[in-house]
């Protein structure tokens, strides 16, 4: 494989995207693929020095066009250093949010102009388009009620998006399905619900949909 594949998981808070990327990448690589997994803020360590900023604090630390430039930032100096030289290796790039996050998270969330996250995304990404973008789906209280629990057993360190409300969590369910809405060729929803071995499995077919090659040996 001389380019690599680029895959995005998205969603909302709690609907188990580490758990599933964290699963995907086991099973590529007993398959003999070459995985790299990475997350959005962070993946790099400019990247994660700005994740600390953004993840933690007051809910009102920064305001939604503030995240935004932070978001781009982390994402350019992540792109540079860690998914530009994987894909050229030729890896499996699997990223924990990518630009949607930003869509949905401080353009519908945050109410930041669809223009300028646009306008920010064009001048950050470029041509590093993710091939493919799941996006895992469950109910926002559902998917809240989750984060909490996971927050609270972290003692809160990373709980500053969860506190932002039910209202703003619909905002962000509606924008992801209204992305994957608009990019069918790129996005596929993924039932979230149930147990992590049932959202593994739809994961797995929805892959070999898209990429029957996926299963034979490098």
């Amino acid at each position: 494989m001389a380019q690599g594949r680029f895959i995005t998981f998205e969603g909302g808070e709690g609907v188990g995207k580490s758990t599933q990327i964290t699963r995907l990448a086991s099973r590529l690589r007993a398959m003999g693929r070459t995985v790299t997994v990475s997350r959005e803020p962070g993946g790099s360590a400019g990247g994660e020095a700005i994740r600390a900023l953004l993840v933690s604090g007051d809910v009102d630390r920064w305001s939604p066009v503030t995240e935004a430039l932070l978001m781009n930032a982390a994402r350019r100096d992540h792109i540079e250093r860690v998914l530009q030289p994987a894909l050229a290796r030729g890896d499996i790039v699997l990223c924990d949010r990518f630009a949607d996050s930003t869509r949905a998270y401080q353009g519908a969330g945050g109410g930041v102009p669809a223009d300028a996250v646009a306008a920010l995304e064009a001048l950050t990404v470029g041509a590093t388009q993710p091939d493919l973008t799941l996006i895992l789906d469950l109910p926002a209280s559902e998917g809240l009620t989750r984060a909490q629990a996971r927050a609270q057993a972290n003692l809160g360190g990373e709980a500053r998006f969860e506190g932002k409300g039910i209202a703003f969590h619909e905002r962000l369910r509606a924008a992801f399905l209204s992305i994957a809405e608009a990019e069918p060729g790129r996005c596929i929803v993924i039932d979230a619900s149930g147990g992590a071995d049932a959202v593994e499995a739809r994961i797995w077919t929805a892959l070999r949909d898209r990429w029957p090659d996926l299963d034979a040996r490098p």
